[in-house]
């Protein structure tokens, strides 16, 4: 009878060492919060990147088919001019798919992307306001063509972006599809600026490995 109640008496002992065990354990993991993401994607429609496009348009697909539902997208095309082509929930491939399709059928071999990449900004402030958090993805050649006036300024945009951290500390950019002297380029002026985690860099070579990294700058 003695060696039983002992034996209970252990028993009990050890499921309350267990119980206080997981008790603080588990008060003392920290849960990562979760935050929704807005990727404002930039997509280069221009007669010269034509032939890079269908690929540029399935790593687009790629990139929204691993964000979080409660994400939100905007596609901006550039050309001649840079406008809205979509927006909504990442998850929707078919509503991408005929945005895309419809918008990106441009003849021209102007772009336009300084003009574009200020639409992103913008959405970016507004989409933070609405406690999202922002991310540009810029999918094309970056060489600048046509009105001068719709061009990167390499000498403004990293004030501007600069200026854009003050309201949005955790934007992050990622650019791909432009040959290695633009990347390069990229890198050297926004480096400083966005850092090694939220600048993000691949060419067509390596693009494959940029999805992951992007997770990590957009804290997933």
């Amino acid at each position: 009878m003695n060696k039983r109640l002992i034996t209970i008496g252990f028993l009990i002992l050890g499921i309350a060492l267990l119980a206080k065990s997981l008790f603080f354990f588990g008060k003392n993991i920290k849960v990562d919060e979760f935050h929704k993401a807005a990727v404002v994607f930039i997509l280069e429609s221009s007669a010269s990147n034509k032939n890079k496009l269908a690929e540029e348009i399935k790593y687009i697909k790629s990139l929204c088919a691993i964000l979080d539902p409660e994400d939100s997208v905007k596609i901006i095309k550039t050309a001649n001019s840079s406008y809205l082509i979509y927006e909504g929930n990442p998850s929707d491939a078919t509503g991408i798919s005929k945005a895309i399709e419809t918008y990106t059928k441009d003849n021209t071999n102007s772009t336009s992307y300084g003009e574009a990449i200020k639409k992103s900004v913008e959405y970016s402030l507004t989409m933070k306001k609405d406690g999202y958090v922002p991310a540009v993805v810029v999918v094309g050649s970056l060489e600048n063509s046509g009105d001068y006036k719709k061009q990167i300024n390499w000498d403004v945009l990293p004030k501007n972006i600069q200026k854009t951290k003050d309201y949005i500390p955790e934007l992050a950019m990622m650019f791909v599809y432009a040959s290695p002297e633009k990347l390069d380029e990229v890198k050297t002026k926004l480096n400083p600026i966005l850092g090694e985690k939220k600048l993000i860099v691949a060419t067509e070579v390596n693009v494959d490995k940029a999805n992951r990294r992007f997770l990590d700058a957009i804290g997933r």
